[in-house]
């Protein structure tokens, strides 16, 4: 359906989308098949983007709701005892694999505007018994948590969802300690979509047409007040088609000391 979209129904269309897929995750894990970021719900779709340590126990119903495009985990290492905050958290799986990192001396903090994936996140850190993990049901542009909050920000094919993602990428300052790192993996445009591509609904929830170019995205992050931004690694989301022109980055930047 190709219809204009004001910010409010984007979001609405984001949420109901990613609702249906925490719900199908929860009742039917393994079983998904999406078209949304990642190439959806199912273990194979997800194994090239994670180590098979980093996936190592974690619940079936976390992976089916991964919709993920890369591994932010991969730009940086987390550290023991840090505090990392995860950016449309979803159904939990890379804030798991955080909790890891930083051990039961860190936290990791999951937000997420859709009500089912918090619901599904919060079940799922309930069977890995981690007690150093929780959830927070917000917009990523106004989170709960305090100034100076993070050591480290990650997220995963979201931010490109966001209508206004000066918004995020100022929350996201706002909530990073000095020194702090943003450590982003999402679809970015390296050259020009259809228009009639951009106007279509699905392309929104697909995480396509909400997409930047390069410079305007990185621009962003700058304009914000991120120094050292860089694209790390970058591969075509397809290799053929409008959709060659958009591709996954993994993104990292840090906040001023």
């Amino acid at each position: 359906m190709t219809i204009q979209l004001d910010d409010v129904q984007i979001r609405e269309v984001v949420r109901e989308r990613y609702g249906d897929l925490a719900k199908r995750a929860a009742e039917e894990p393994g079983c998904c098949e999406t078209d949304c970021c990642g190439e959806g719900g199912s273990v194979d779709s997800i194994l090239p983007l994670y180590t098979s340590t980093e996936l190592d126990d974690l619940p079936a119903e976390a992976l089916a709701a991964s919709a993920g495009c890369g591994n932010p985990h991969a730009i940086g290492s987390l550290q023991p005892g840090e505090t990392v905050v995860d950016f449309g958290s979803g159904g939990g799986i890379d804030c798991f694999i955080a909790a890891k990192a930083v051990g039961e001396t860190g936290s990791v903090i999951g937000i997420d505007m859709t009500e089912d994936m918090i619901d599904l996140a919060t079940a799922n850190a309930r069977k890995l018994g981690l007690s150093n993990v929780r959830f927070h049901l917000a917009e990523m542009e106004r989170t709960p948590l305090e100034d100076d909050t993070a050591d480290a920000i990650i997220s995963n094919c979201v931010i490109n969802l966001a209508p206004d993602k000066d918004a995020v990428f100022a929350e996201a300052r706002r909530i990073l300690k000095p020194g702090g790192r943003l450590m982003i993996s999402d679809l970015v445009m390296v050259d020009e979509i259809p228009e009639e591509e951009r106007a279509d609904t699905a392309n929104w929830v697909a995480c396509l047409a909400g997409t930047e170019m390069e410079d305007v995205y990185l621009g962003r992050m700058r304009s914000a007040g991120f120094t050292d931004v860089e694209i790390l690694s970058q591969s075509p989301w397809r290799e053929d088609g409008w959709q060659a022109n958009i591709h996954s980055m993994n993104i990292r930047a840090v906040k001023p000391l």
